[in-house]
């Protein structure tokens, strides 16, 4: 059966899948720093690192202008080089592999877990060879990777962790924060994420040579510090000692993200509570298959991915999505396997190496979720994937 044309959507308005929550306090705060002195590089930098440091109980934080460059900076951190292996997982946004490439690494792609949609830790040993440098876990949608694990097998080779947790900032794993576990973790702070400092991204260690490294990277690779100065001319003089990039935050980003990180609890809480609501009205439809609870860790619930039974359905993925999309549902896809990205295909990546990460990727829909939802937004999800269900069902 097809959706005809006397067909009523659920919304007469559309709905995102994730938007930003900014109230009058962010708008207040970004005023002040632009009424200041500093808009670029001030006090509000140190202030935010500090703050976030603190709120996951690292040593270290440094800002970067996107999550991308953080990864980028914390890549260059760990000594990345010219035909160093990193191991990582498909199932993720580009950045994460791409930041290998950067340093002229070489990604190496590792499967799926088929139930956390995270990466098979039981997979990565047979991916190590002489030249793996470092391993990428990603907490997909918020979920955290089983670190421990991955951690040990780090600890056996001589390996860096530098865990992508642009989606999980607030995430605990086995009662600890994501954050204060891997060598480095990166957080993003784009306008979907938990919280938004409009484009943004920051790395959280424990490791101070890499502290060190990462502060100067994200500014040319320049240092005024006279304890690393080659000579000294004067109080004016700096040295640019290696070949870095302009990936600063500003002023204006920092002090955003400051007044966001204060609601960031109660931000996480709503994402709970949407997502229970979620799973209560969708773990009887037997066309979908709701996301794995994982008792090691507590998701902070970035996305909420539905996966599509489709042995029960009469139609595919396409026309689940197109359907949600006529009742003002905005439904979205997380992610494209990275390997199956033309550029990745002209590096010698290759359809069908990849089962699990490349199914799962034919099934999945990523619903709404974010905190600034209404009770009456929930509703009109649940009851949009109902009927598209009805409607589809075998």
């Amino acid at each position: 059966m097809k959706l005809t044309k006397t067909f009523n959507p659920v919304r007469d308005t559309y709905l995102p899948y994730g938007r930003q929550w900014i109230d009058e306090e962010d708008i207040e705060a970004v005023v002040s720093v632009l009424k200041g002195d500093y808009l670029t590089t001030g006090p509000a930098i140190n202030e935010f690192e500090r703050k976030v440091a603190e709120y996951v109980g690292a040593k270290y934080a440094v800002t970067f202008a996107n999550g991308t460059a953080a990864l980028h900076g914390a890549c260059f951190a760990a000594g990345i080089g010219t035909g160093d292996e990193v191991i990582t997982t498909p199932m993720t946004f580009a950045a994460s592999a791409n930041c290998i490439l950067y340093q002229d690494g070489i990604p190496v792609f590792v499967d799926i877990n088929e139930s956390t949609y995270n990466i098979d830790v039981n997979k990565i040993e047979n991916k190590i060879t002489k030249r793996t440098k470092a391993i990428i876990p990603i907490d997909f949608t918020g979920q955290p990777a089983d670190l421990k694990k991955i951690l040990d097998i780090a600890k056996k080779y001589n390996l860096i962790v530098i865990e992508d947790a642009a989606h999980a900032l607030g995430a605990t794993y086995k009662n600890e924060k994501i954050g204060s576990i891997s060598d480095m973790t990166m957080f993003s702070f784009h306008p979907v994420k938990h919280i938004t400092s409009g484009e943004g991204g920051i790395i959280v260690t424990n490791n101070e040579d890499y502290y060190e490294r990462l502060l100067q990277f994200r500014s040319h690779g320049i240092t005024r510090d006279v304890d690393k100065l080659k000579e000294n001319h004067g109080p004016w003089y700096y040295e640019m000692q290696f070949l870095g990039y302009n990936y600063r935050m500003t002023d204006i980003q920092a002090v955003l993200g400051s007044s966001q990180l204060q609601k960031l609890d109660m931000f996480i809480e709503k994402r709970k509570k949407i997502v229970a609501k979620y799973n209560e009205a969708f773990a009887g439809i037997p066309q979908i298959i709701i996301p794995f609870q994982n008792i090691e860790g507590e998701s902070s619930w970035h996305l909420y991915i539905i996966r599509l039974n489709l042995n029960k359905l009469s139609v595919g993925r396409k026309e689940i999505f197109e359907a949600l999309q006529k009742h003002n549902i905005g439904v979205n896809v997380h992610y494209i396997p990275v390997h199956l990205q033309p550029y990745y295909q002209q590096l010698g990546y290759v359809k069908g190496s990849l089962p699990y990460a490349e199914r799962l990727y034919e099934e999945i829909i990523s619903l709404p979720l974010f905190p600034g939802m209404t009770e009456q937004d929930v509703k009109d999800v649940i009851v949009a994937v109902q009927r598209t269900m009805e409607i589809y069902a075998k």
